[in-house]
């Protein structure tokens, strides 16, 4: 059905992402390939110039590393890490590499979402491409 799907992941999130990847199984054509993608969040200005400048290699490296174990453990050799609002680092990066499907796990909207939105929401109304929203 699709050849080229996202599956994008929280680290340190206990739940979602396997079951999307399995879900992105299923829909993979033959030859297709599954990218595991996070994405690392800008930390505000006003707070790195308190923070080493160490500290956020170590965390990106430390990111990199357990985004990798991830994918080892799902069987899957393709990885991404990039920087930037989630949502908006989802969709670009999708688009960019010819993505033909993304596939996400969502939680259940709380009352703020309505005034802020959440990830999922934020890919589904901005994607070029199929999304496929998990709960």
């Amino acid at each position: 059905m699709y050849k080229n799907i996202v599956v994008p992941v929280e680290i340190g999130a206990a739940k979602g992402y396997e079951t999307a990847t399995q879900v992105a199984r299923e829909l993979l054509d033959e030859g297709g390939k599954i990218t595991l993608l996070h994405a690392i969040e800008p930390i505000p200005t006003y707070v790195t110039t308190y923070i080493p400048p160490e500290v956020s290699t170590q965390s990106k490296e430390e990111a990199q590393q357990q985004l990798r174990t991830m994918a080892d453990e799902l069987k899957t050799d393709n990885i991404a890490l990039v920087y930037g609002s989630a949502g908006r680092s989802i969709v670009d990066w999708a688009s960019e590499n010819d993505a033909d499907c993304v596939v996400i796990a969502s939680h259940k909207p709380e009352f703020s979402d309505l005034f802020l939105g959440s990830t999922a929401a934020w890919v589904v109304r901005h994607a070029q491409t199929n999304v496929h929203v998990l709960r």
